[in-house]
């Protein structure tokens, strides 16, 4: 392997997409290893933790764990302040993303019937999702979270308000962030920015 690999499945969400986002406005030419489900109960007790994101660097070794890899980039390809302090504020908002997503996950069980799911969404979407978009706006300078520099902590909280905006968590509305105003505008600003849309019209 010559090339920097990243593995992840073959869609433009989850915890994947956001270092795909990040490789590319990083200029590196990275191998996109798109996992076919599949094939992933094969190549699953290969990876350190049995989950992806993975990322491969030749002569370095194997980096698992999204915000990990994150950091990691950010670091190394100026996609997170230089300030030690305040990237360590970058990394704190990866991690209260993570945490929304496990809060939603927490909503999912096989034994809840559909009213069930229903009222846990709508509790969530009342309480803890909306003072967690108000706790994060007030650490947006804008358009983006550092004002004018796009970075990681940006392109994670794209990809995961694109995940709501799409309508696929049932009974939380696909408008749930228009009332957030700041949020609105960082993904907007994300959503245009010229490697973006150059990454999103590669397919």
């Amino acid at each position: 392997m010559t090339r920097i690999k990243l593995s992840y499945f073959d869609f433009p969400g989850g915890r994947g997409e956001d270092c795909r986002l990040a490789l590319h406005l990083a200029g590196v030419d990275f191998e996109d290893d798109r996992v076919d489900p599949k094939a992933w109960a094969a190549k699953k007790p290969s990876t350190p933790f049995g989950s992806m994101p993975v990322l491969e660097i030749p002569g370095e070794g194997i980096l698992a764990q999204s915000n990990a890899i994150l950091g990691l980039l950010g670091a190394r390809y100026g996609l997170l302040p230089a300030d030690d302090f305040r990237a360590a504020q970058h990394r704190a908002l990866l991690a209260i993303v993570e945490e929304l997503r496990m809060q939603v996950e927490a909503t999912t069980s096989r034994d809840d019937d559909e009213a069930q799911r229903k009222a846990k969404r709508e509790k969530l979407a009342a309480g803890y999702m909306k003072s967690w978009a108000q706790n994060v706006e007030r650490q947006i300078k804008g358009p983006f979270i550092e004002g004018a520099d796009l970075g990681v902590v940006d392109l994670k909280l794209f990809v995961v308000m694109n995940w709501f905006k799409k309508g696929v968590v049932d009974h939380i509305p696909a408008t749930y962030f228009d009332d957030f105003p700041r949020l609105t505008a960082l993904f907007a600003a994300v959503s245009a920015h010229p490697k973006v849309v150059e990454w999103y019209a590669r397919f």
